[in-house]
């Protein structure tokens, strides 16, 4: 099993330290480094040219997203209501 830190991690648990309001949560954005390790890394899928430690680090980054997409509908429900 080939273990992967990924900095997204730590850029949400910054983020999520900072106490941000359900607007931030909302608009919240990973930085351009992570959008184009993100890009590289699908691209690197899609042509199957990805080792197994990119390929964990892929799957990392997905679990991260997934994470951030429930957060981000959890701030809109709380807006709304």
């Amino acid at each position: 099993m080939v273990v992967t830190h990924v900095p997204t991690y730590d850029e949400v648990l910054d983020f999520l330290l900072s106490a941000p309001t359900p607007e931030q949560v909302i608009v919240f954005r990973p930085s351009e480094a992570t959008q184009e390790r993100v890009r590289y890394l699908l691209d690197g899928n899609r042509q199957g040219t990805l080792s197994a430690e990119e390929q964990a680090e892929l799957e990392k980054f997905s679990q991260v997203e997934h994470f951030v997409r429930m957060l981000k509908i959890k701030a809109r429900e709380k807006l709304a209501g």
